[in-house]
Order: C-alpha cells, then structure tokens, then sequence
C-alpha cells in the first residue's frame, strides 16, 4: 500500500520569475549606496570622530540590555523526564515509557515540581501564592527537611494545559525557590504517599524479588543495581562494603543488602534526601525481618504429547536440583544459553536464583525433576529474558509457555521492553520471541544476536499463559 502526503506536507514548487531578480538587485544597489554614504560622512564630515564614537556607545548599551534581558527571563526549565515515577523497577526496568502527551487546549495537565526554599517563616506561603497567580492548583504537598537548612517542598500541581513548565518554574523562581526540578505526572501520582508505601511494604513482603521494584516506585525514575556479595570466582566484592546504616552521597544510596551483598540506587537528575534515604532503608528493614520468602502458587500443564509439568517461581533452594539439570544438559545448549566456558555454568546459578537480579520461573515433570528454567534479569536499565531446556525436553513448546510467563512479569513491573541475547543457530529461542506477537528488533553484535521486544501496557493480557489445569501450592 502507498502512502499519500498530506496536502500540507506536500512539497510546493514556485515558478522562477524575472521580476524577483530584478527586485533582489536593486535592493542590493540601495544598500551599496547607503553605506557609501556613511563612510563618507564619517571620514570627510566634520563630526566623523564623534558619529563613531556614539555608534559604539550604542552598541555596548545595547548588548548590556540584552544581557540582562536574557537572564531576567532566561529561567529555562529542566529536562522533561520520559518516564513517570511509576514505572519499572530495579534496572530492569526499563526502558522508559513515554511522557504524557501534551493536553489539549483548554485542558489541565498534571505536573510534579519539587524546589528548594530557605526554612524561613513565610517561604512556603510566598511559593504557594506564586503558583496561585498562575492559576495552579496544589493537590498534594511533601516536605524534606535538610540537614544544612532549608526544604526541599515536592508539589503535585493541576495546571492549565496551555501553561508551559517555563512559567511554573519561572514562578517558583520569582517566590525564591531554587534547583527547581520538574515533570509531566500522571494519574498514577494522585495516590497519596501514605497509600503508595503500604501498597509497596505489602508487595515487597509477598516476594523478596519485589524489593528492587518497590524501591524504583518509591524513587521514582532511577537505576537500581544489586551488587553480589562474592564475585563470580568466589573473592569478597568491595563494591558491596557497606555500613550497616548505609551511605548517602547526593544522587547516589548505597543500602545493605539482607539477603548478601549492597544495593545501589543512582538518580543522576535529582539529589536525594535525607526522607527519602530513611523511606528506602526502612522498606529493606521489612525485607530483612522477613527473610527469604517467594509465592508458592504453581501452575500444572499438559503438553500436547500428554505429558504434565509444573511451573512455578524458583529461588534458591532450587540450586542443587538446577546444578543437576547442568550435568543433563548438552554441552552446545549450556553454550547457547551462557555464551561462555561451559565449565562456568555453575557459578552463575547463585546470581540467577537470588532474588535481587530478577525473578525465575521452573519446570517441573510429576516426579519432580526439573527441566527447564526461564530468567527474567535487571539488567541496568534494561531488561533480559533466558530459557535453559533440557535436550530431551526441548521442541515440545516448555520455552515459549515460559516466556510467554516472563514477558507477562515483566509488563507487570513496568517494563517498557525486553531482549533475548542468542545466536541465529538457536532457532528455538528466535521462534519462541517471534511467537509472543510483538514488535521486534534485531541486532547482531560481534556474531551474536540481540533480539528485542517492544512492550506495550496491553501485553500482559495477551501474553498471561492459560493454564489447562490450576492449582494452588
């Protein structure tokens, strides 16, 4: 099918006419003229000195006007953020969702504001009457004290959809706010914080896996990573030396981790502040009181040859029944799957059935064998997806039932895509990507294939698996 331009996107083509040119020359004679002109008033005339010397008075009068001008109204607001506050989790999460479309005319629009105001009598009620003159409505307000003086106020605001950011960071500017931060909110933000932290201390004692997530909610837009208390050749990680009481350095916490090892949480856009460091160790005081936990629902599936297996969350008692699944294993499908010295395979299981990098999904035969595993990773920003089969298992649809599951987790936790990392030999695993149904991206790095998938909030819908048979562990 063609595609038509617009009438307004069409390009346009003007007839070439002689009068233009005949225009354009005499203009350019006019101008010859004038300035002949000048500089002989200026050389030969009896005030030539004084003719230059006003000229360049006016001049610097007029770059120094323009100097304040530009910085009286220069007030330029921060970047708009790509992705709502909401979103995503530990460095999976994602690559960041779309900011909110623009508002149409006449609408109001939802912004989030956070600014610094000296911790005087009258500083809060000065910024709020600014903001009132702009007919912006406050909906909620938090403050963060400051150890130096001073609070950081954190506004959500129903503006009208014409009222640029500029403005509202100009008046917050104008009310003496200072390091003014700003973005587009959504209707997600209207849950008032008390609400938003039960729901995330409920979700993180459910599942130790919801810990990254819930500290990503609480943040906002930000990057989560868990750093292994031992590397992966068994030495002590220095980077996961952390006080008992954690450290907060401007834009970046480092919080020890319960289960082993720290937490790293960095949000290079805006420092944090002594509440919200307090907010994130408090969340992991609850996981560590806890302890390892993972829900216990399972799903039993018949294969189309008739046989049941049953899938569920693994975690790390599942470590000697996987290493098993090692020895089973071919050596060309513990290559596909590692991308590395097969001698190696062991030593990844503890990262990958620890709850902090991601989430795993098992399967299981009746008798309790297990054959198959599928990995959700944090990757960063990003998000990765890996199927472990066992050769005699392979090709009867357990790697596409499986990450039909992770893709589903994923969309859950906010995850604006996901991507596989696998050779083009691996035709198991590229049909299975294709299989899910959404858009796809290739790419082929140094003789490897990434394939990417583009998630869309209507994804976990599609792609929740419907189990022949349920039931509950």
């Amino acid at each position: 099918m063609t595609e038509q331009l617009s009438a307004s996107a069409r390009p346009h083509h003007h007839r070439h006419h002689w009068r233009r040119d005949v225009i354009e020359l005499a203009a350019l004679f006019c101008a010859v003229a004038v300035a002949d002109g000048i500089a002989n008033l200026v050389v030969h005339g009896p005030s030539g000195p004084t003719l230059l010397v006003a000229s360049a008075a006016a001049l610097v009068l007029t770059a120094a006007f323009h100097t304040w001008w530009a910085r009286r109204h220069g007030h330029a607001p921060p970047p708009a953020s790509t992705a709502p506050s909401d979103t995503g989790a530990a460095g999976p999460l994602t690559e960041p969702a779309a900011a909110p479309e623009a508002p149409a005319a006449g609408a109001s629009a939802l912004w989030r504001m956070r600014t610094t105001v000296r911790d005087e009598p009258g500083s809060l009620a000065a910024l709020c009457t600014a903001l009132a003159r702009a007919g912006v409505d406050i909906l909620t307000l938090q403050t963060h004290p400051l150890p130096e003086g001073g609070t950081v106020d954190e506004f959500l605001l129903r503006a009208p959809g014409g009222l640029p950011s500029a403005d509202l960071t100009r008046a917050a500017a104008d009310a003496g706010g200072r390091d003014t931060w700003i973005e587009r909110a959504d209707a997600h933000d209207l849950v008032d914080p008390p609400t938003r932290l039960l729901a995330l201390a409920t979700r993180t004692a459910l599942d130790a896996a919801e810990l990254p997530l819930s500290l990503r909610r609480l943040l906002g837009r930000c990057t989560i990573h868990s750093v292994p208390a031992t590397t992966l050749s068994g030495r002590p990680n220095s980077d996961a030396d952390v006080p008992p009481e954690g450290v907060l350095e401007s834009t970046v916490m480092r919080l020890r981790d319960p289960s082993g090892g720290a937490i790293t949480v960095e949000r290079p856009h805006l420092p944090f502040t002594p509440t919200e460091f307090a907010r994130a160790r408090a969340l992991i005081e609850l996981d560590a009181r806890l302890g390892p936990r993972v829900p216990r629902s399972q799903d039993v599936l018949t294969l189309p040859e008739g046989n049941e297996i049953t899938v569920r969350r693994a975690d790390g008692s599942d470590l000697a029944a996987a290493r098993a699944m090692h020895d089973r294993c071919s050596e060309r499908t513990l290559g596909l799957r590692y991308h590395g010295p097969v001698a190696d395979a062991d030593r990844y299981l503890d990262h990958l059935l620890g709850p902090r990098f991601g989430r795993t999904l098992a399967a299981t035969t009746a008798s309790g064998r297990l054959i198959a595993l599928g990995h959700l990773l944090w990757d960063g920003d990003e998000t990765e997806v890996a199927l472990l089969i066992e050769d005699e298992w392979q090709r009867r649809g357990i790697g596409s039932e499986l990450l039909r599951r992770l893709v589903a987790m994923a969309v859950e936790a906010g995850c604006g895509s996901v991507y596989a990392v696998t050779q083009a030999s691996n035709t198991g695993m590229v049909a299975a990507m294709r299989g899910l149904g959404l858009p796809l991206d290739y790419q082929v790095e140094d003789g490897t294939l990434v394939i990417t998938a583009r998630l869309e909030p209507a994804t976990a819908a599609a792609t929740t698996p419907q189990a022949q048979q349920r039931s509950a562990g």
